[in-house]
């Protein structure tokens, strides 16, 4: 493993986790082939308990606190995820969603979420979220042709169909408020537009548009490490002018929302670009402390930190060399990225998308070329309508 450890004016140390993901538990009843869990290098899934056993909920339910008190934190925001969360049960998410608020101090808000692959949302399930206020994300690739490409069963039938029926569920509106959104992994393959308008259908008040993990060693489909190419920016350019150019624009889309931010001196809402400190800890089905999910498709063991919930805190976590380098800013990206003239906006990329095998993370994003583009042309087409704005006689 290689951390970069460098120091400077921008470095930040210690910020307190915001966001946690509860992993309750570790297995799927999909087996799409391009996850980040169980497709790539590290496979430690494999020894660790299915579900999250209520003990377990209950020590991370008081690390929880403790940060919260410790920090003096507004809010922290709770995923329930997996694996596929819904496995876990109703009864189990119950008992961790009622914990969490009791154990959490009242001056401390808990937002608490899942993220799901929505084949086993039902009323049943939505009545219990609806009782401890649990936002909803669902993940859909676009229409069925588009998402059963990758999200399949084990025995190769599509999810679809039975995803569709979640997001109907979720739209109606007793249910409505649950609805957090729609996460989608860009396949190449598909049509943006199609897919963009696919998920429009569904009405969802916030797109997530992922960008495939992946790196220098193993570099996502598509995406030559020997090329300025930017496939990936041409896909997600004809959405964004799609999206753009309809006011006012029938979703939110985070990547594109926190670019502009960041463009008009904001901040990011968004891991993949701007320069804020990573503020996430993932607890495992066993009660290990990891960071995020990404750093699994990189080397084995990699999202480790060696801690668990029943004998160390958030904050020994933080300590850790692997999230301080992740909250080290501008200090903590290549030297090819510090003297870009738009670092601020991108910050690097995803910090799972910088390794290579042998020098770590000190490297530009695999997505480097994408991401410059992304960023130029949506800078542009802000420039271009202030512009157009400033004339005389302009409304």
């Amino acid at each position: 493993m290689s951390w970069n450890s460098a120091v400077d004016s921008d470095r930040v140390v210690g910020t307190p986790v915001r966001q946690v993901l509860l992993k309750v538990h570790s297995r799927c009843n999909l087996a799409c082939d391009y996850c980040y869990v169980y497709q790539h290098v590290d496979q430690t899934w494999r020894s660790r308990p299915k579900v999250m056993s209520r003990p377990v909920v209950e020590m991370a339910a008081r690390r929880i606190a403790e940060h919260a008190r410790r920090h003096e934190l507004a809010r922290i925001t709770v995923i329930f995820h997996g694996g596929e969360p819904l496995l876990a049960g109703p009864d189990l998410l119950d008992h961790a969603a009622r914990v969490l608020r009791a154990t959490v101090p009242a001056s401390t808000a808990v937002d608490l979420r899942i993220q799901t692959n929505g084949v086993l949302l039902d009323e049943a399930f939505l009545d219990m979220f609806a009782e401890h206020d649990i936002r909803v994300g669902v993940s859909l690739d676009g229409p069925a042709v588009a998402n059963d490409r990758h999200r399949v069963f084990a025995g190769g039938q599509g999810s679809h169909r039975a995803v569709a029926r979640a997001l109907r569920r979720l739209h109606q509106e007793r249910h409505r408020h649950l609805y957090g959104g729609i996460l989608c992994t860009v396949n190449l393959e598909n049509d943006p537009i199609e897919v963009y308008r696919s998920l429009l259908a569904f009405h969802p008040p916030r797109l997530d548009f992922l960008l495939p993990h992946g790196n220098w060693t193993t570099p996502p489909p598509g995406r030559r490490t020997d090329t300025t190419d930017a496939p990936y920016a041409d896909w997600l350019v004809r959405i964004f002018d799609d999206w753009y150019a309809t006011r006012p624009q029938r979703t939110g889309i985070r990547l594109f929302e926190s670019i502009v931010d960041l463009l008009l001196g904001g901040r990011s809402g968004s891991e993949v670009v701007g320069l804020s400190p990573s503020d996430l800890i993932t607890v495992e089905t066993d009660g290990a402390i990891e960071q995020g999910d990404a750093l699994k498709t990189t080397e084995e063991g990699m999202a480790a930190t060696g801690l668990h919930v029943a004998s160390a805190s958030f904050d020994e976590a933080i300590e850790q060399p692997g999230i301080s380098a992740r909250q080290s800013g501008l200090a903590g990206l290549a030297p090819s990225c510090r003297s870009c003239l738009i670092v601020r906006v991108c910050g690097g990329g995803l910090y799972a998308h910088r390794y290579r095998a042998g020098n770590g993370f000190d490297n530009p994003s695999v997505y480097c070329p994408d991401l410059t583009r992304l960023i130029l042309h949506i800078r542009a087409r802000l420039n271009a309508e202030l512009s157009a704005l400033r004339r005389p006689g302009a409304d």
